[in-house]
């Protein structure tokens, strides 16, 4: 009987190196699969000469944007603060009014026009998020005052 016991004890001891399994998954594989998930919303952004990375949200808008992806784009700017170009087909959207626009947002207006802020301000329009530039120092200047070359492609 002691013998018995031994052995079953051993054969649960057996068990200790593999790794524990959660819904079929092992929790390796979740963590690889969440990395995978950051870098499919991770974005290159050239303004000019100047790159920055950016983070995607998760929605419809993004899904679709990320299609067309790679762009570049001659950009105009309006009214001092954004650049904006109006694509040639639509995008499905949910806009909201995030009531303060902030420097590096990445956003739809009027489900077809992308815009990219490089200054701060409140506002009373209504548009769908795609994300935000990380660290967006030195937007401002790689924009400029005129229309500029930006460039869109994931990491």
């Amino acid at each position: 009987m002691l013998s018995a016991v031994l052995l079953i004890a051993g054969g649960a001891s057996s068990c200790k190196g593999e790794p524990a399994v959660a819904g079929g998954t092992t929790a390796q594989s979740e963590t690889t699969q969440g990395e995978n998930a950051r870098k499919e919303n991770r974005m290159k952004i050239t303004v000019g000469q100047k790159t920055f990375t950016a983070t995607l949200g998760d929605n419809a808008t993004v899904t679709a944007f990320k299609a067309m992806l790679p762009l570049t784009l001659d950009m105009s700017d309006f009214n001092s603060n954004e650049k904006v170009i109006r694509l040639p087909n639509r995008l499905p959207t949910n806009d909201s009014n995030p009531r303060r626009i902030e420097v590096g947002d990445l956003m739809i207006w009027s489900s077809n026009s992308l815009v990219l802020f490089y200054r701060s301000f409140p506002t009373n329009y209504s548009y769908t998020k795609l994300g935000r530039i990380d660290n967006p120092e030195g937007l401002v200047a790689a924009s400029g005052s005129g229309n500029v070359t930006i460039s869109f492609e994931l990491e």
